[in-house]
């Protein structure tokens, strides 16, 4: 079995030899690792999409989830792109551990204010927190779910885990459902017990951090170590995180970042949020994170399959995606004109029959088009280097970005911005995106796949020579 020469002692290079484990159910493999991810995120950023699906964190006046949600993701931006060096200083159990910790306070803020209208400090400090966390676990799992697969099944594994990630909203969609089915048809607040029964999972995901392994104890089933890990300072980092805004990929990369999660606040406040009774929006979310599996498991299947050129599937997935987006967008648009303002004064029951088929099927689409735009990029920028400590930082320059977008769409709802205005720059903002992931797949992707000596090229893209990995704890 070859190894790549390491600049170093022997005993660094002795570091590097493999195991010889193999086995599906290996607890060391990247299948058992992005699986153990996948659950994590189930419990913490799953539960909280499906807080945030049920429109205003399941208020009905939606203000206070948006100024909250607006220091979230503006913490984000900033968190998110430090997370990647926070990642490559602590590891990824660490890391995962300070992130996932701020979801539970986060859901605990709206238990708080359903009691305490008065004041919305507690909320907007812990979407803060939440945002500051949410950057740090966010670039941990793209590092791992981006580098520990083998190239020639990375999609396959982001289907994977977006299914495991997704199936949080599912339940997180029922439990609403249930727990307030006898609402009635006028718009409330959701219980006390459905923030709890949140709070609940989101405790188990941060505590299933500890089962995370280090990096340098991943083997693939071929024997061969899932990710090289050197040392870095945080000189280094800092180095390195200036250098991505000047970072060509990272350039062609920003439109389809800054639209990756612009949407949600439509979508959630303005479809979901404000057309549905309280108990059909629970419902929806149900539908909504379940169409998110079947999207990304077909988008992921096709990438790692459709095409004998990792560049055509590149290529042809692009197209696939932006043909899919503009049907889903233009009968959205459809939808958009029959009303002006939201919440409707007589909101749609899933009992309706036909009267709630057509925005159920809107919803349903919207995100069937979500994992199938977000796993085409994290798939993209999976393919663009082999190193762990490379790809935490575009995945964290992808997450900034996308979570300041999300911070700017918080506060144009805020601001009462006209509902076909906020449809059309959704819908500009991906259509934009298209031909720029196009110029970079054709670009930057090559035709074959990474091999294990084509990590030298990434520490030449990192300025430094590859030496011994370090162990993280």
């Amino acid at each position: 079995m070859a190894v790549t020469e390491v600049e170093g002692p022997p005993a660094a290079a002795a570091a590097l030899e493999v195991p010889a484990k193999r086995g599906l159910l290996r607890y060391n493999s990247p299948l058992a690792q992005v699986s153990l991810l996948g659950l994590i995120c189930f419990c913490c950023p799953g539960m909280f999409n499906a807080l945030s699906g049920l429109g205003g964190g399941g208020q009905v006046d939606a203000s206070t989830a948006d100024n909250a949600n607006t220091a979230l993701y503006a913490c984000f931006a900033v968190f998110g792109v430090l997370g990647g060096a926070a990642h490559n200083l602590l590891g990824p159990r660490a890391t995962l551990m300070l992130g996932a910790l701020t979801y539970p306070l986060y859901a605990g803020s709206f238990l708080y204010y359903n009691h305490h209208r008065h004041s919305q400090v507690f909320p907007v400090t812990a979407g803060a927190l939440l945002g500051a966390g949410a950057g740090f676990l966010w670039a941990a799992q793209g590092a791992v779910m981006t580098s520990y697969p083998p190239p020639n099944r990375r999609g396959t594994y982001i289907s994977l885990f977006w299914c495991l990630f997704n199936l949080g909203g599912v339940l997180g969609g029922l439990l609403p459902f249930s727990l307030n089915y006898n609402s009635g048809d006028k718009p409330k607040n959701v219980s006390d017990s459905t923030y709890i029964a949140f709070m609940a999972f989101m405790l188990v995901g941060a505590a299933l951090t500890v089962l995370v392994l280090p990096p340098t104890r991943i083997v693939r089933d071929d024997g061969t170590k899932a990710t090289r890990v050197t040392f870095s300072s945080p000189a280094t980092e800092g180095a390195e995180i200036l250098k991505l805004f000047a970072n060509w990929k990272m350039l062609l990369v920003l439109p389809a970042a800054w639209a990756s999660n612009f949407f949600y606040t439509y979508q959630f406040n303005n479809v979901n949020g404000g057309l549905f009774t309280l108990r059909t929006k629970g419902l929806n979310n149900v539908f909504y994170w379940g169409a998110q599996m079947i999207g990304s498991a077909g988008i992921g299947y096709f990438l790692d399959f459709g095409f004998a050129s990792r560049r055509k599937r590149g290529l042809f997935g692009v197209v696939a995606v932006a043909v899919v987006g503009t049907a889903i967008w233009g009968g959205g648009l459809a939808n958009q004109l029959k009303y002006r303002a939201v919440p409707l004064s007589d909101p749609i029951d899933f009992k309706e029959g036909h009267r709630y088929a057509g925005p159920f099927l809107l919803y349903f689409s919207y995100g069937l088009l979500d994992a199938m735009f977000q796993s085409l990029i994290y798939w993209i920028i999976g393919a663009l280097a082999n190193d762990s400590q490379i790809l935490s930082r575009y995945v964290g320059f992808y997450k900034g970005v996308q979570s300041a977008g999300a911070a700017v769409a918080w506060q144009v709802d805020k601001q009462h911005t006209s509902l076909i205005s906020q449809l059309i720059v959704n819908w500009g903002l991906m259509t934009i995106s298209y031909p720029l992931l196009v110029l970079l797949v054709f670009l930057a992707v090559k035709d074959e796949d990474y091999s294990v000596s084509s990590v030298e090229e990434d520490g030449k893209e990192k300025g430094s020579k590859l030496s011994a990995p370090t162990s993280f704890h």
